[in-house]
């Protein structure tokens, strides 16, 4: 019976996480309060505080489930025999994510385009651990292919990690936001190819 409450209270949570993720995306973070979730989750508001204190850790909650399939699929193989072949395929992985998953998109919109970093949010303008242990990742890349002779003369592993993270954080926001026929939108794979091939000696 234990077993069965704790399953049917995660099963609540995952329900009301769903919800706020709806209600940010329709109405934007600031504008939105526990009760519409609430409303929207169909449950009361005592239930949606017996699992969440306030809108701010509702809010983690969602980023943090968002972030689960980039931990499971993007992923920098250590014995590759091209590292840099390595990074493209981990960056297009990236947007697989993005278009075939469309709570994690549209998590990534709410967190773009739907949030003041304010009061309790200012803290989200900084790095989270997720992305500095990506951009950990994309160094150690960079280094196994200067170590194979692989990047074009002049070109050091940190500078070109921190360079293709900038690239990827911005192709994400204006992917999001690019109209169908803008090359964002319709070509990031192609951008990415482009972006690590110009890094090849």
């Amino acid at each position: 019976m234990v077993r069965k409450t704790k399953e049917e209270a995660e099963i609540t949570r995952r329900h009301i996480i769903a919800a706020a993720r709806r209600v940010f995306l329709a109405w934007g973070v600031g504008r939105t309060t526990l009760e519409r979730i609430a409303a929207e989750a169909g449950v009361t508001r005592g239930a949606v505080y017996w699992h969440f204190r306030n809108k701010t850790e509702l809010f983690f909650a969602m980023r943090e489930q968002a972030i689960l399939p980039f931990v499971d699929r993007v992923v920098f193989k250590e014995d590759d025999a091209d590292p840099l072949q390595g990074i493209e395929m981990a960056l297009q992985e990236i947007f697989h994510i993005l278009r075939d998953q469309a709570e994690v998109r549209e998590t990534f919109e709410i967190i773009s385009f739907k949030c003041e970093y304010v009061d309790e949010f200012s803290g989200m303008m900084q790095c989270t651990g997720g992305q500095l242990d990506f951009l950990g990742k994309l160094t150690e890349a960079y280094q196994r292919a200067e170590a194979r002779g692989a990047l074009r003369a002049g070109s050091a592993p940190a500078d070109l990690a921190h360079d293709t993270f900038l690239f990827v954080g911005g192709l994400i926001k204006y992917w999001l936001a690019g109209r169908p026929d803008e090359r964002f939108r319709s070509d990031p794979a192609g951008l990415i190819r482009n972006h690590v091939a110009l890094r090849r000696a």
